[in-house]
């Protein structure tokens, strides 16, 4: 996805349900972090060669991405850093709790913990610059799924305070799908927001046609 002299990024599309890992490098010390750990963990060690592995990072704690948490963890050794709401939920206990305005270091870069409960109480967004990787917080064209309108008026607050105050610039790397640019999911809540809805809504919610 991103390939220069100071980061790069791989987006794996991994089975069985189409579930994004990413892995970042910094280019200069080759030291790279892992976000989410879904399926598909011999084609993740592989992808992971040449680069030396500081964190495995969770969005939340649903099992689409935390399928091979376990057998990664075992075989990597790593520290695994998820948000503390989500942590009973895991297979695994972690071993870095990580809360809103935290941040972790690997090379020469930054990734700042963002905590944007509503698709679960624990979700977690990271911010690398100007590149955001949502989890399930937030997809092209809409917010991620919600269990009840009490989450669904969470996952607004999250987003409206945590996300779409960051520069339109921003590249949105989201748990599932293709990247999107935050300035288009701007433009597309507008157009949401400026409508009335019914107090129950929930679910899956599209800003355009909701």
């Amino acid at each position: 996805m991103i390939d220069d002299q100071n980061i790069r990024i791989k987006r794996l599309e991994t089975s069985p349900y189409g579930t994004n890992t990413y892995i970042i490098t910094c280019t200069a010390s080759q030291e790279s972090v892992l976000i989410d750990a879904p399926g598909e963990a011999e084609r993740v060690l592989q992808e992971l060669k040449g680069t030396v592995p500081r964190y495995l990072l969770i969005t939340h704690n649903h099992f689409d991405h935390t399928g091979s948490l376990k057998s990664l963890k075992e075989e990597l050794k790593l520290p695994v850093a998820a948000q503390t709401a989500d942590a009973s939920c895991l297979p695994v206990t972690p071993d870095i709790y990580l809360e809103d305005g935290d941040h972790l270091t690997f090379g020469k870069h930054a990734l700042w913990v963002l905590h944007t409960p509503g698709h679960t109480p624990g979700s977690l967004c990271f911010l690398l610059k100007d590149i955001l990787f949502s989890g399930d917080t937030l997809f092209p064209h809409g917010p991620g799924r919600t269990a009840n309108p009490e989450a669904f008026r969470q996952i607004i607050t999250s987003l409206e305070a945590k996300i779409f105050v960051l520069p339109d610039e921003t590249r949105v790397f989201p748990g599932h799908g293709e990247a999107t640019m935050l300035g288009v999911e701007k433009k597309e809540y507008a157009v949401f927001s400026g409508k009335s809805h019914s107090p129950m809504l929930c679910g899956d919610v599209l800003w355009r046609s909701s």
